[in-house]
């Protein structure tokens, strides 16, 4: 039904808080960067409205810091733009701060533990190589 793919990569050490935490954020860059992946206003039977969400579904995975690794250089590989978010950031309490710590490292250096991307599919099947369908 789709031709692209919405992959979050949490990495596999992560405690629980963390991953919904990491989850959350990354998909706020996903819907920044494809406002036509939302869709419209939920509406309940008595009339009250929700938020809209994403049009398409989303799959979720975890993997190794390793392949949490080899996943960052795919995407820029092939330029595919990506939410990313590194340990360092769970020390910070807001957006500035966020992007001030993330600035202080590069792709080889980061601790990434979530990477966030939307792709064509055999293009996010190769990115994601060797994670594992998060449990």
């Amino acid at each position: 039904m789709f031709d692209t793919k919405i992959v979050v990569m949490l990495r596999d050490d992560l405690k629980p808080w963390q991953e919904l935490n990491v989850t959350a954020f990354l998909m706020t860059g996903i819907a920044a960067q494809s406002p036509t992946l939302i869709g419209e206003a939920y509406r309940d039977r008595a009339g009250h409205v929700y938020n809209p969400m994403s049009i398409q579904p989303v799959v979720v995975l975890s993997a190794s810091a390793d392949t949490m690794a080899g996943a960052h250089r795919k995407c820029l590989e092939r330029e595919v733009t990506a939410s990313a978010y590194i340990e360092e950031m769970f020390a910070t309490d807001h957006d500035t701060a966020n992007r001030a710590v993330f600035a202080e490292y590069a792709p080889e250096d980061a601790k990434l533990v979530g990477l966030a991307f939307r792709a064509p599919k055999k293009t996010a099947d190769k990115i994601s190589r060797g994670a594992k369908m998060h449990a």
